[in-house]
């Protein structure tokens, strides 16, 4: 005689159908990836017990090999849909470096239909005895045999999902559809003019950034800016991505007029779903940004949840000349070079000039400001206050730029030491534009910073996802995994990106990881390569003076510290530049927390990472290291 038992669990204020798929909060349905909902019926029904990691990844991802970034990100997802972020995590309890616990009472309810006899929510004996037994023997005598039957029936349902919903238009499942804006074709032939169709560029990929981010992801701008000149096919470039659409297009404009061209395509099949042309005068440049948003959400067929609302209105009108200068110094900044940063100063500048309401050059004044500083390529004292003015009038204009509140978070983090005031920026900067990927990589160091981890790494994905081919975003992932002390798996990721491009600065943290794991060889070796990009530069020295001193070569370590002093007269850099990294490597403890002490008065950020980097392990002992923490803020900040 069969058995058909469903259950449904009760918690707090949420009712779970597994059978239906369904999941709901007071009565209202709640939409979760179907990886999600798996791992919350998984939690359920191994309640009060800890789930290591590796279950649940042989569960949710059965026969394949997946980064444990996706587990930590998952969590994150269902954390965020149970309303369990931040410090107060009462549904999904993390076990340190083992795994989770699903942390409050469940109730159960079955339906017991036997030969067609039973009645709705009375609980049978066998199925209490099969919930009673199931989470004990996973653990217990048989848990290969039932991790496979759990992962058999968990591929089945994700392969029938798709099936079930297979009529319903793209975009209203739980999936977020993703959206690549590829750099719009300069018409007019004259290298001059590319800031136009790149800046243009960035201003379609904000619009249609703002129209549902819980729904339509959108590229960032750094990371199709290998496909700008190369011939790429559709397919490639969605499988590169990870996205179903890209929209291609082209500019041409006079004095006067524009002409904008775009067409919106399927990556799966190559077809062609919009083909528009539009004809303006230069005024309405952006108004028809916001025409073409809507036309290819339409055309992807996302349905606008009342929550979001489609994001169409243009802001403030501004002067076409105030707008051009703008697009202007959006393509300097983009080449995050001290030549590019004040280039893109000047021209912002001249925007407000002419038109002191223009919220957004204000946004990218604060921007320059900010990370001159934060590179290290001026004083803080000097730039910070200018980077704090420009935010605060960005959004006494304009309160919804997530550019400006981004802008606000990293100066009260790296300059104020002001942790509460960052996280709040951080997140409403989020809020306004989810598809902002830089506001999400800097969340995700700040997190780090204060070594909150799992929220680290889940935030730092989603950088990743919204700019997937960007070096900076994989390099501050690796560094994320580097202060988690996670060494294997960010000398990995620093790799990939140094193979890209060896020069990419932030990368050659790899060095600190190979000292960490005793690999002074290639901590060497990474040394010699990035001299050859860079010469002989006082960052290279401090290097050398932290890898010779930490394998015991103090001779060679000291001499390096003494050619990096030189070489800071020689370019004209403040005597104490770079001696954090070279300090670490000598027995000159007392110095090396002088230093510390005065970066910390002269509102570095260097010291932002006290708390988790491990090269400053051997002054945690020191009340001295203890105060200084106090004084950035991270003394009470525990480490997850």
């Amino acid at each position: 005689m069969a058995a058909d038992v469903a259950s449904i669990y009760e918690f707090g204020p949420f009712l779970l159908d597994p059978s239906r798929h369904t999941l709901l909060r007071d009565g209202q349905p709640l939409r979760l990836t179907p990886k999600t909902f798996d791992m919350l019926v998984l939690l359920v029904q191994w309640r009060g017990r800890l789930v290591a990691k590796s279950d649940l990844m042989n569960a949710l991802w059965p026969g394949t090999f997946v980064d444990e970034s996706n587990l930590t990100q998952t969590v994150f997802m269902l954390r965020k849909a149970l309303g369990d972020t931040g410090s107060c995590q009462q549904y999904v309890a993390t076990v340190s470096g083992r795994g989770y616990r699903f942390a409050v009472p469940v109730r159960c309810q079955t339906t017991s239909q036997i030969s067609g006899l039973g009645q709705p929510g009375k609980e049978s004996e066998n199925t209490a005895e099969w919930r009673s037994i199931v989470p004990r023997q996973l653990f217990g005598r048989w848990p290969a045999a039932l991790l496979l039957v759990l992962a058999l029936a968990v591929l089945a349902a994700s392969l029938a999902y798709p099936r079930w919903h297979g009529t319903a238009k793209a975009g209203t499942g739980a999936a977020r559809v993703m959206l690549a804006v590829l750099r719009f074709q300069n018409l007019n032939g004259d290298a001059e003019e590319e800031y136009f169709s790149d800046g243009f560029t960035e201003e379609v990929i904000n619009q249609l950034g703002r129209l549902d981010p819980e729904r339509l992801g959108v590229i960032a701008g750094t990371s199709i800016l290998g496909y700008k000149h190369n011939s790429v096919a559709v397919g490639q470039i969605g499988n590169e991505l990870g996205v179903q659409y890209i929209l291609t297009g082209s500019v041409q404009h006079s004095a006067e007029t524009v002409r904008i061209g775009v067409q919106l395509i399927r990556t799966s099949d190559s077809t062609h779903l919009l083909t528009r042309q539009y004809d303006r005068e230069v005024k309405d440049l952006i108004q028809v940004q916001a025409e073409i948003a809507q036309e290819i959400s339409d055309e992807i067929q996302i349905t606008l949840s009342s929550r979001h609302g489609l994001n169409t209105h243009p802001g403030p009108i501004v002067s076409y000349d105030s707008y051009d200068l703008y697009l202007q110094g959006r393509y300097y900044w983009n080449k995050r070079t001290q030549s590019g940063f004040h280039e893109a100063i000047r021209l912002f500048q001249q925007a407000v000039d002419k038109d002191p309401k223009y919220a957004r050059a204000y946004a990218g004044l604060a921007d320059c400001y900010a990370v001159l500083s934060f590179y290290g390529l001026g004083p803080a004292n000097d730039y910070i206050p200018k980077a704090r003015a420009a935010a605060l009038r960005s959004l006494q204009i304009d309160d919804s730029l997530a550019e400006a509140h981004a802008s606000l978070a990293i100066i009260a983090q790296s300059y104020d030491y002001d942790w509460p005031t960052a996280e709040k920026e951080f997140r409403r900067a989020i809020d306004l534009n989810p598809n902002y990927a830089t506001a999400h990589q800097w969340y995700a160091e700040s997190l780090a910073f204060q070594g909150r981890f799992d929220e680290a790494l889940a935030e730092s994905e989603k950088a990743r996802q919204l700019d997937p081919l960007s070096l900076i975003v994989a390099a501050d992932n690796g560094a994320i995994l580097y202060f988690s002390r996670q060494y294997d798996r960010s000398i990995e990721r620093f790799r990939s990106v140094l193979r890209m491009d060896p020069s990419v600065t932030r990368a050659h943290l790899v060095i600190a990881a190979y000292v960490q794991r005793g690999q002074f060889d290639d901590a060497q070796a990474d040394l010699e390569t990035w001299r050859r990009t860079s010469g002989e530069a006082p960052w290279i020295r401090a290097w050398e003076a932290y890898v010779y001193g930490s394998k015991g070569d103090h001779f060679r370590a000291q001499r390096a510290l003494k050619q990096l002093q030189q070489l800071n007269r020689d370019w004209h850099l403040a005597p104490g530049q770079f001696l954090d990294v070279a300090y670490a490597g000598t027995s000159e403890k007392d110095k090396w927390l002088e230093w510390l002490q005065n970066a910390a008065s002269n509102h570095s950020n260097v010291v932002a990472d006290l708390k988790v980097d491990p090269m400053y392990d051997p002054l945690r002992g020191d009340p001295r290291f203890h105060e200084l923490l106090r004084r950035v803020g991270l003394d009470s900040v525990a480490i997850r």
